[in-house]
């Protein structure tokens, strides 16, 4: 099961490239490997060699805010009375000191709200004792998480108590937030999604051999595993031999993540019945149709803006070409932690192609502008190889607000489009025009009813409500 994981991890390493871990269970005992650095840099043969059992949970790591350390790593560990529980995390609770406090002082030793999940989980401490917050700092961590084990078969409900499960039915009703978790005991795998279901979360089959959980459909073909269906949001399941058991621990109140289709997932993993590739080049077409330019070639922000760039070269009947050149050894540039680490990403990764733009006219797509390093640094090396002029067009809409559900732009003041109009965006990055796909065609594009989405980043609506200060931080982390 670990290298059944590892390959899982390995197809989700966009998600996070902080850290990978993985922990095993044999049926008596949980073995917990992990370490700073991307999954192929933690694991060896070796390595996954000694990681032995018959259920696996795993995870890479891309943090909010706060420094990237081991203690912060995932999976988290900790010692029940029965044995242990090691469990992973994609998203943010935005109730963490809230569900800290019902801890004994003392018990947390990493600042994460996984943390605090798991000691609640493995203590069962439900007493409800007032006090701070213990050692409970910084925002908490996101990423990719898979898991697998069990046999197929069984029936569709719970009915036994006690243990984690037992612990969960009590704990996960009260946490507020984004969180898609799975987690285990020695004996059983089990997989829960918060009732707004932000974060994507997938239960796969594979023939004769087990179940997988992961939080995108990608890793499911990556390992041979038939995709069986989403986890519900408000859902919790338990896998063993015994096979898939499901109950509600809350009411559903679907408000899928829309930044996903934008940029999170892999462009071939499927969301809500939809393949998110499809989605981004319909987006293309009517970004194309909002913002038209008379225009010599489009080209992409590889691989980001790929897809919306063959939509909109199929819809403006302008040729689409390839402009910049990706050095594929350089990770994701907008989930690295430090901004000068960004800045100096951007350079690393790309490179224009002179003979191809020298004296074109181009239209250039990406998904996104943020902080607006990407953009400008992109422009400016397209003039300085020669381009005439550069149109920048963006298949999302301005992203204005700050997430507080599981992606690292906190505040306003860290967002372009939270301080400045579109005008001054497109000075800004040095464009000679600048286009965004608006909201109401992004969401048709994606086929799920507006009132199903999270669009937080783009409105400033949450659906799960957040106190802010006037810059747009987080109360409960602005005061710490």
């Amino acid at each position: 099961m670990s290298k059944l994981t590892y390959y899982g991890l390995y197809a989700l390493q966009h998600r996070g490239q902080e850290s990978a871990g993985i922990a095993v269970s044999d049926g008596s005992r949980i073995v917990v490997f992990k370490d700073m650095g991307l999954v192929a840099q933690v694991f060896d043969e070796s390595v996954l060699n000694t990681l032995r059992g018959h259920i696996a949970v795993g995870h890479c790591r891309y943090s909010t805010t706060g420094s990237p350390t081991w203690e912060n790593a995932q999976p988290t560990f900790r010692s029940t009375d029965e044995g242990g529980l090691a469990l992973v995390h994609n998203g943010n609770l935005i109730n963490t000191p809230e569900l800290a406090a019902r801890l004994a002082p003392g018990v947390l030793t990493a600042t994460t709200d996984t943390e605090v999940l798991t000691a609640l989980l493995a203590t069962h401490d439900l007493t409800g004792a007032g006090g701070a917050p213990g050692g409970v700092g910084g925002r908490p961590p996101t990423g990719d998480l898979t898991g697998a084990g069990g046999a197929p078969g069984g029936g569709p409900s719970m009915g036994d108590t006690g243990g984690a499960l037992e612990a969960a039915r009590e704990i996960l009703p009260a946490a507020r937030g984004a969180f898609s978790l799975v987690f285990m005991d020695e004996g059983t795998l089990y997989a829960a999604r918060d009732p707004e279901g932000i974060r994507p979360l997938v239960l796969g089959a594979l023939e004769d051999r087990g179940w997988v959980v992961a939080s995108e459909t990608a890793a499911l073909d990556i390992v041979g595993a038939r995709f069986v269906r989403e986890i519900e949001p408000g859902e919790m399941v338990a896998i063993d031999g015994d096979g898939v058991r499901s109950e509600r621990f809350a009411e559903p109140r679907p408000k899928g993540c829309l930044f996903e289709y934008v940029y999170l997932a892999r462009p071939d993993t499927t969301i809500a019945g939809r393949s998110v590739q499809a989605t981004r080049v319909e987006v293309g077409r009517r970004l194309a149709r909002e913002h038209p330019v008379e225009a010599d070639m489009v080209i992409p922000t590889p691989e980001s803006g790929t897809p919306a760039a063959i939509g909109y070269a199929e819809a403006s009947g302008i040729p689409y070409g390839q402009g910049l050149v990706k050095n594929s050894y350089v990770g994701r540039t907008f989930i690295q932690p430090s901004q000068t680490i960004r800045q100096l990403g951007i350079r690393l990764k790309l490179n224009p192609l002179r003979e191809a733009i020298e004296g074109k006219r181009l239209v250039v797509v990406d998904d996104s502008i943020v902080r607006g390093n990407t953009q400008r640094a992109i422009v400016g090396m397209l003039r300085d190889a020669g381009a005439a002029e550069v149109h920048v067009r963006i298949s999302s809409p301005p992203v204005a607000w700050p997430c507080f559900y599981g992606i690292d732009f906190a505040t306003r003041a860290e967002l372009i489009a939270g301080n400045l109009s579109v005008e001054e965006i497109r000075d800004s990055i040095g464009a000679d025009s600048l286009g965004y796909i608006s909201l109401d065609e992004l969401i048709s594009a994606s086929h799920i009813a507006k009132d199903n989405l999270c669009r937080a980043c783009f409105d400033g609506q949450y659906p799960i409500p957040v106190e802010q200060d006037a810059r747009g931080k987080h109360l409960l982390e602005a005061t710490r």
